[in-house]
This record gives C-alpha cells, structure tokens and sequence, in this order.
C-alpha cells in the first residue's frame, strides 16, 4: 500500500500497491542465495574444465588462445649490406687488413664469413650504436683470387627485428700486377728501333721492338743479374715460333737486357696485330757451396801400463760456409694494363 498526500494536505491510501510481506521477503532472498550457490557451482566448474584444458594443451606442446588482440606483434628484417675486402697477397697484413664493412639498418651485431666459415677474430662485432650502423672485420686474405665474403645480422632490439643474412659480396684478392713467377723479380719496359729513347706500349706492324729489362734474384740475396750469374735469358710469344734471345750489355751507361722482337709481314717476323702474349723467361747458373776445412783437436785421458797419459787427437772436418744455391728460373709476362704491349695495323695510304 501507497499513501498520497494531495495538494489539500489530505492523506489517502493507494491500494494498487501491495506491500509485501516479512515472509516473501525471506523466500526471495533464499531464491538469491539459492542461485548465487549455483552460478558459484558453475564457476568453480568452469575453472576446472579451463585448467584441464591448459594442462593438456601443455601436455600435447600446442597453446590456446583465450582472446585475440586487434594488432598481432610483427618483426621486420633488417638490411645488411658488405664492402671493402678487396686485398692483395702478398700485402695484406695485421697492420694492413683488408677491411670488411658491413653496413645495417638497424644496431645489432655481425658475424663475417669467407666461403660460408667464419673469419677469426669477426664473431659478433658490434655495430655502432647510432647510424650508419657499421661493423668492421680486419680481415688478412692468405690466398690471391676470387673470395666470397658473406656476414649473418643479430639485431639488438629482437623483439622488433628478426635475424638477416647478408648478400654474398664476390670480391677478387690481387696479386701482384707484375706477372713475376719464382724467386727473380723483373723490370720490362720496350722502345721502337726507329725512336730507342721513348718507351713505348703501342707499335704498328712494321716496327721493331726493343725490350729492355733488369732482374735481380731474391735467392742471391738480391743480387742483380748480369751475364755472369745467368745461363739463359730469352722472350717467347704465344704462337710465334721464334724465340727471342736476349744480351746483356751497356746502353747509354746501364747495363741491361736487351734483345728485338721484329713485326712485319715478312717471313720470321711477328703479324697478328692486338695485345701481345709474350713471356721473359730467365735461368740463372747454380752456385757452389762455399766450404772450409777445419781440423779439430781433442784431448784424451788412456791408461798405458798401468798409468793414465794424456793423448792429443786431431781430426779434420769440413764446414760450409756459404752453402750451395740451385740454379732458378723466373718468368714474367704482362698483368692487368701493365707492360701491355699493343701492335697496331699499318696505316693504308688512299689514293
């Protein structure tokens, strides 16, 4: 029951609605608690079948997702990219690497390789920590030719980044240019018959060409060779059946080597126009151990009689003193663009 007060002041009773009684109210609220016991029930029941559920996913290695975010976490790979490298053997050394750069787009670490192994003293070196992100490896190249450098990236920030591999940089250790094979070392430089005082590289069909050279021999001790310490110098060129013989002698106050490849088109002269594939080739004469005879005394304590007596021995023995040297060959032939000789076609006079 709802009592109304009017605007008079008077109070009248609204029977539509019905007060509930002391005992309704108690049922109602055993109905609630009723209810909460079972959706308690359900929720303790629930928990048990999702701690199941995880357990077994555990068990069996997989994983269950119970909400999928909106934006999935995503790594990027980063760029690496390798220069430099480019030695030389002989030449390179630990006081002269030939540094390899790698370059990252993010800081992290590297790791260098030649031919898939990793390069001594290169694991994991560091990037710098602001950019450009540059590792370097000092690296000392032991064998002249091709050399396929490569590097693996460990980024910092792995959670961003994900690992990456370098491109394979092709690069090529030099030897020298100066096509030297054995223990002699050459100097060739060639001049025309028709100018002897300009040294030349180009010749036109028809010219003869003058070859001089020196040679020193890293066996002797670096000695020069002359006439007296060489048993064979001579010039050969691919294909052409003559062999040029060369002398040593005095030109202009130097000795040298000197011998004439004549071209032309008559008969025993070289033609084919182009680069010129010729080869110095030179022997030198074996030298002789130096020994020495030395004769050596010894003393002895022997019992003669019954009584010791000191006896003085002497015995000879030779020694070397300069020991004995192999006659060596070396060769030389054009490298790269140095000593490149050229033989040019003669010009055609129009009428």
């Amino acid at each position: 029951m709802r009592i109304r007060v009017s605007s008079a002041g008077t109070t009248t009773e609204d029977a539509s609605i019905v007060r509930p009684r002391n005992s309704d109210v108690i049922q109602n609220f055993a109905t609630v608690v009723t209810n909460s016991r079972h959706l308690s029930k359900r929720s303790i029941k629930m928990k048990r079948i999702m701690s199941m559920l995880v357990v077994g996913s555990l068990t069996f290695g997989g994983v269950i997702v119970f909400g999928v975010s909106s934006a999935s976490a995503a790594t990027t790979t980063p760029t690496v990219v390798l220069s430099g490298g480019k030695g030389t053997v002989p030449g390179s050394s630990a006081s002269n690497p030939a540094t390899i750069t790698a370059t990252a787009s993010v800081a992290g670490a590297v790791t260098f390789t030649l031919a898939g192994t990793t390069i001594v003293g290169c694991t994991s070196v560091p990037t710098s920590t602001v950019t450009p992100f540059v590792a370097t490896c000092a690296w000392v190249p032991t064998v002249a030719g091709p050399a396929a450098l490569g590097a693996s990236f460990v980024p910092t920030d792995t959670v961003n980044f994900a690992n990456a591999t370098a491109a394979t940089d092709n690069v090529t250790t030099a030897p020298p240019i100066q096509g030297n094979a054995g223990p002699i070392t050459f100097t060739v430089d060639t001049v025309g018959t028709a100018n002897s005082c300009g040294i030349q590289s180009q010749y036109v069909v028809g010219d003869g060409i003058v070859f001089r050279i020196a040679a020193n021999d890293s066996a002797l001790g670096g000695v020069a060779l002359t006439s007296a310490n060489v048993s064979s110098a001579t010039i050969t060129v691919n294909g052409f059946p003559t062999v040029v013989q060369l002398t040593y002698g005095n030109h202009g106050g130097l000795g040298m080597w000197t011998g004439v490849l004549q071209t032309g088109t008559a008969p025993g002269s070289y033609a084919p126009t182009g680069a010129i594939p010729y080869t110095v080739t030179m022997k030198t004469v074996a030298v002789a151990a130096v020994t020495k005879k030395l004769t050596v005394v010894t003393h002895k304590r022997v019992k003669v009689r019954g009584k010791f007596v000191t006896r003085t021995l002497r015995t000879v023995k030779t020694v070397v003193v300069t020991p004995a040297v192999a006659g060596a060959t070396g060769t030389f032939s054009p490298s790269g663009t140095m000593s490149v000789l050229t033989l040019l076609a003669a010009p055609i006079t129009l009428k």
